[in-house]
């Protein structure tokens, strides 16, 4: 039996400011820095040897700022694009309420809501899970099988293509799955990695 964390970064400096953020590699705001140390002292009592992030600071400081406020033993974090927020393209930098002026608001709610539909010059959830995916099979699960324990700090649309797979949702109920900031998810997984338990710790 494996340990399976997962959770979102903390609140970003554009997550505060209503923008689209996606790839671009914004920091966490003061309260995204409190938001980790909260998510930390809900991990205090794992153990992990793996940790995973993504290629962007946001996910990457969120994990080190955890990891640090739950007292574990040094762990050398795996740092990898496949796990990058949902790529929103053109959208990247604009303010969401202005966004939904100029394309209207049933148009921006399809680029953010529906599956398979990406914004001009993005990523559809699709497109997410494709890359998402992959490298958790290949990556992940055979430490898991092998029975280690493993965190992973990552972002809204790609913890989202992960947890459709894990607990094998459907296209339209992973789009109306909330995923708050810095709230670790626990996963109790089998040596087939069937899910035994789910948590929101």
């Amino acid at each position: 039996m494996a340990d399976l964390v997962i959770f979102r970064h903390g609140q970003s400096q554009w997550n505060l400011e209503n923008k689209f953020t996606g790839w671009v590699d914004v920091d966490l705001s003061p309260k995204g820095e409190d938001e980790a140390r909260s998510a930390g002292l809900k991990i205090k009592n794992f153990t992990f040897d793996y940790a995973y992030s993504s290629d962007l600071k946001r996910a990457q400081k969120t994990l080190q700022i955890a990891l640090n406020s739950a007292g574990h033993t040094p762990i050398i974090p795996i740092y990898n694009k496949a796990l990058n927020e949902r790529m929103y393209g053109d959208l990247q930098g604009l303010d969401k309420a202005e966004t939904a002026k100029k394309y209207g608001d049933e148009q921006v709610k399809i680029w953010r809501r529906s599956y398979d539909i990406a914004p001009p010059n993005g990523e559809s959830l699709k497109d997410t899970a494709a890359r998402v995916i992959p490298y958790f099979e290949n990556e992940i699960v055979p430490k898991l099988k092998a029975g280690k324990n493993v965190v992973i700090a990552a972002h809204g649309n790609s913890l989202r293509a992960l947890i459709m797979y894990l607990e094998k949702m459907t296209p339209s109920q992973i789009l109306e799955f909330e995923i708050g900031t810095a709230q670790p998810r626990l996963y109790k997984l089998d040596s087939n990695l069937n899910v035994l338990s789910v948590n929101n710790l």
